[in-house]
């Protein structure tokens, strides 16, 4: 299985449009970007769609004059591949100190405690 590439914060949310509609134009990620994302230039997206296509993280066809785009990795890949790489730097690879980290710093409900005790339990097996 290949590897996903490290993808930047403002790749992820031209990915995310592309996940949830794929094929998508250009055209389709400036409009979806318009209405809920930065204000960007086209070109500025434009940029980002090759720098996708170049780290091979993206790939297109040619359709009349648009270029349709489609996802070569699945999210759940790139989650994957973001998580470990953040568990390695600030972690040192370790699990136990980001959970702790985390659960720590945040007040966790009694049905999300049991949720992580479940999934401790079964991960355990």
């Amino acid at each position: 299985m290949k590897r996903a590439p490290k993808i930047s914060e403002n790749e992820w949310r031209i990915m995310k449009i592309i996940w949830a509609q794929a094929p998508c134009s250009a055209g389709d990620i400036i409009q979806a970007l318009g209405r809920t994302g930065p204000d960007w230039h086209p070109k500025t997206i434009k940029t980002f769609l090759n720098r996708l296509v170049s780290k091979k993280v993206l790939g297109y066809s040619k359709v009349g004059r648009a270029y349709l785009y489609r996802p070569l990795f699945t999210e759940q890949e790139c989650v994957d591949a973001a998580s470990e790489s953040f568990l390695d730097r600030v972690f040192g690879g370790s699990l136990k100190p980001m959970l702790a980290h985390f659960v720590e710093r945040r007040k966790l409900s009694a049905k999300e405690i049991a949720e992580l005790k479940r999934i401790l339990e079964e991960g355990g097996q």
